[in-house]
């Protein structure tokens, strides 16, 4: 039994949701460990599509304790509201989810200052999705955060909830923009909390019980390696730390306990937001991938930006990660292609590197170096195995793979559970 870390690869949207339904199939427990509701995990279950902000793909699966764990921040309005629609839907939660007691919690002054920060940023906007994440990190750092223990204790919380806003309000008046009606918000919130409050409990103790009971565990990341808020393509990522060793800080759990580290990686390269993206496609074929893939937003909506398979980012990402074992997703976007560009090197100033610059100006300089190869030139929407594969499809898969030396272990073909698939090229 293995415990695993999943991670993205690239700028996000790499299909992880999918990818970890697929592998909750035979775990026990699954934990997301940073990031918030920011993150927008799609799975589709026949005719149904399910978008996860905050609770683990795993409650798509029956039998799957999810944990929220400590490095995940939590908007209790939004968390509740995800509760609701998965009940809804038929989805069973009760006895199935716990929130880390030390999870920092997300206000609409959190969204209300992300929005502000932005605003006056102007051309040099990071991008964000305005849902207060960074700025709940922030209020982590500097001490004056609010933690999901706290909706246990009622007075407890609406004191600090209340001190918090009328900061936050001073810093909206001096600004000259509205400011948060308080009373209005509270009231939002002591509705809710009751109702999340019996979720909340020391999930370290949970995690490492399962762990020593030989429970199978995954880590589910959300956005990818490159939107890392130490090793992504700074300012332009998110604020928190989305490299497989973030499982360990933020979902309470010794390094020694991590068996397997999964990269996830698209068969091309998205992202969204501003930020450099070497390998980016403009024009006709960058719309021709961004509708082909329905590269959409989950969470905001925003269309993407679509380039190339890039090699050098993804290789330094393997080795920043420790993936060792790969999933690669939609790769039926490059059914309809003559020939496919995959980027295996950078010019940066007139001289060739093969290597991540860790200078985001830099990332922005640097010119792709790219080989093209064949297309496959039909469907491959219905394979399920490997020798099913066209001739031209198990070349392209296999030299990905050599070039960011890893091991590719599924191939996701389509959005539905059906269309993902483990394999063994070798």
């Amino acid at each position: 039994m293995a415990n695993t870390v999943l991670i993205g690869l690239q700028w996000g949207d790499e299909g992880k949701g999918k990818i970890i339904d697929y592998i909750t199939g035979r775990s026990d427990v699954v934990v997301r460990f940073q990031g918030g509701n920011n993150a927008g995990h799609t799975v589709e279950i026949g005719d149904e599509k399910f978008i996860l902000h905050l609770i683990p793909s795993g409650i798509l699966r029956s039998k799957a304790l999810c944990i929220i764990g400590n490095g995940v921040v939590v908007n209790p309005l939004s968390l509740h509201d995800e509760i609701d629609e998965l009940k809804r839907r038929g989805i069973k939660v009760d006895g199935r989810l716990q929130v880390s007691t030390r999870c920092q919690l997300v206000f609409q002054y959190h969204c209300m200052l992300d929005g502000l920060f932005e605003k006056k940023l102007g051309d040099s906007k990071i991008g964000t999705t305005k849902r207060g994440i960074g700025p709940a990190y922030a209020d982590k750092v500097n001490r004056v955060g609010i933690r999901a223990a706290d909706l246990k204790h009622l007075d407890r919380f609406e004191k600090r909830f209340r001190a918090q806003a009328a900061f936050y309000n001073r810093i909206f008046r001096d600004a000259g923009v509205d400011e948060l009606d308080v009373d209005a918000e509270w009231k939002k919130l002591s509705d809710v909390a009751p109702r999340v409050a019996p979720l909340v409990t020391d999930t370290v103790l949970t995690l490492n019980q399962m762990v020593k009971a030989g429970k199978e565990v995954l880590f589910e990341g959300a956005q990818g390696t490159y939107l890392d808020v130490d090793y992504g393509t700074y300012p332009y990522v998110t604020s928190s730390n989305t490299t497989s060793g973030a499982a360990c800080t933020g979902g309470g759990i010794a390094p020694s306990r991590i068996d397997l580290v999964v990269g996830v990686a698209k068969a091309y390269t998205t992202r969204v937001g501003s930020g450099p993206f070497p390998t980016e496609a403009t024009g006709e074929i960058g719309e021709y991938l961004r509708k082909q893939g329905g590269e959409y937003g989950a969470t905001t909506g925003r269309p993407r930006r679509c380039g190339w398979f890039d090699a050098v980012a993804t290789r330094y990402a393997v080795m920043l990660t420790g993936a060792d074992s790969i999933a690669v997703t939609k790769l039926d976007v490059l059914d309809s292609l003559d020939k496919i560009p995959v980027c295996i090197a950078y010019e940066l100033d007139g001289k060739r590197i093969t290597e991540m610059p860790s200078d985001t100006e830099e990332i922005a300089r640097v010119v792709p170096v790219y080989e093209e190869l064949p297309g496959w030139k039909q469907s491959t929407a219905n394979v399920r195995s490997w020798n099913d594969f066209p001739a031209a499809a198990k070349a392209y898969l296999q030299h990905l793979v050599e070039l960011i030396g890893a091991r590719l272990d599924i191939v996701s073909v389509g959005p539905k559970r059906d269309q993902t698939m483990s394999l063994n090229p070798a």
